[in-house]
């Protein structure tokens, strides 16, 4: 790469000052490398917690002002006030919701990218990471059984990958009833479980469309059966299916190939969203709970999640890509440049133009460690996983909810309400030992840990039991 020129030094009162290499400029550059070096090598990051807006107001002041407070103020005042209210979702007693655990590679990758103004909406301008982004995504679409034709796109977060899958499945019925000769609904409607991702209700929200609800069985799935009776009744409204590859509250995994059977019967757009849990597809182990997933027009799965990238970063992938590009593409006179070209653009394929190329993190962390490592360290957290459930087993105040599937364990402490957990997830946050809450299942409050990190010991977690005594 060829070094810019540098801006002149002189004249630093105008408007290029921010952007002139001084020894000020220089500096700052340092002491923010320094801290990301410290963020990311030192062994015992703090959980830390959230901290009252009184509490911030009075200790943060006002950072923003007319002549600035400089850098070293600036980033004292970030390390020692900002970044401690805040939980460290990496750290390894991060358990509840679903936690983050990017590689070391990974985070430092996401430096370079911030660093390197790559924009990676177009081929056009950033072919080079674009590329190197989609190697990624057709490593994902083999692991998933797609075709070689499979492509798609990094987007923020699994909410913007499910609604702009759900857009192309919306707008691909519309075009085939319109070949058809067919009229319209008078309300397009997605099918989908009570256990499926709040992200597919806030979609059809946007998308103004209708949700229906297919029951699960007594196992927590969807199966196809349940999908058929709902497409039976309400076919022609039906433009998706909706499966889960491991719900966000269990971990569980639908039955997606009777779904797919269902949804294929009816000529319906088939979505599989594995925001968290389809990454265990690359443990062998655990493959055959996904069967069915290679027959799926679109799915996701989030990096940031346990692809162990940094936020925010999902991979949509569609079955054929084309669909997503006439539902996509912007059009405008100064885009024409792009449109016109003959080589498809990430923001042609998902609900974005403007994108930063958030996958070369992952592109980086997987060429520096390999396919093998991601393997090993997925199949970890789920051996983790039953070892937790055993060991809640063998305590008589503890019970499972529910045997688990991937790596998320949800158990219950007997004799507790929920201000019982309350109190004791209170208190271990303020011991700084980890981070559970409360989760709840059919009315009842119980407890629910989700292991993602290689870093949390069957020790921290049998201490976290041990104070459940």
């Amino acid at each position: 790469m060829t070094r810019a020129p540098e801006p002149p030094s002189s004249g630093l009162d105008t408007a290029a000052r921010m952007h002139a290499i001084t020894p000020q400029t220089t500096a700052v550059v340092d002491q923010v490398l320094e801290y990301a070096r410290r963020r990311a090598l030192y062994p015992d990051v703090p959980l830390d917690r959230a901290m009252r807006l009184a509490d911030l107001r009075r200790l943060a002041g006002d950072s923003i002002r007319p002549d600035g407070m400089g850098s070293e103020r600036a980033l004292a005042l970030f390390e020692h006030v900002l970044a401690p209210a805040c939980l460290s979702t990496d750290h390894p007693g991060y358990l509840s919701f679903i936690p983050s655990a990017p590689s070391k590679a990974a985070l430092a990758f996401d430096v370079v990218v911030s660093a390197s103004a790559i924009y990676g909406g177009s081929w056009m301008e950033g072919s080079g990471a674009v590329f190197a982004e989609n190697e990624v995504l057709r490593w994902l679409a083999g692991e998933f059984g797609l075709p070689a034709s499979a492509g798609g796109v990094f987007v923020q977060g699994g909410t913007i990958g499910n609604l702009s899958a759900l857009v192309t499945a919306r707008d691909h019925a519309r075009r085939r009833a319109a070949d058809a000769e067919r009229p319209a609904p008078a309300r397009w409607a997605v099918v989908c479980s009570a256990e499926a991702h709040s992200s597919i209700a806030s979609a059809a929200a946007v998308m103004d469309v209708d949700v229906l609800t297919a029951a699960v069985g007594e196992d927590g799935k969807l199966h196809g059966a349940a999908v058929s009776a709902v497409l039976d009744e309400h076919a022609d409204r039906v433009f998706a299916v909706v499966a889960t590859a491991g719900t966000t509250n269990f971990g569980i995994v639908d039955d997606i190939a009777s779904i797919a059977d269902a949804a294929n019967a009816a000529g319906v757009w088939f979505h599989v969203d594995g925001a968290y849990g389809l990454a265990a597809m690359l443990s062998p182990a655990s493959r055959p709970l996904f069967a069915g997933v290679e027959r799926a027009d679109s799915v996701i799965v989030d990096p940031h999640k346990w692809l162990f990238a940094p936020f925010d970063a999902c991979a949509l992938i569609y079955r054929d890509p084309v669909p997503a590009i006439h539902s996509h593409t912007q059009k405008a006179e100064y885009l024409d440049t792009l449109t016109d070209s003959l080589d498809w653009n990430p923001s042609d394929l998902a609900i974005q133009l403007t994108r930063r190329a958030r996958g070369l993190p992952l592109w980086f962390s997987l060429a520096v460690h390999g396919t093998e490592q991601y393997r090993t360290t997925i199949a970890d957290a789920i051996s983790r996983a039953k070892r937790l459930a055993d060991d809640i087993r063998r305590r008589p105040d503890l019970s499972l909810v529910r045997e688990p599937d991937l790596s998320v364990v949800v158990f219950r402490r007997e004799g507790w309400s929920l201000a019982d957990y309350e109190a004791w997830s209170d208190r271990l946050l303020d011991e700084q030992r980890a981070f559970v809450v409360p989760s709840s299942h059919r009315g009842e409050p119980v407890l629910r840990i989700a292991l993602i990190s290689p870093l949390t010991t069957d020790e921290l977690l049998g201490e976290i039991l041990d104070s459940l005594a």
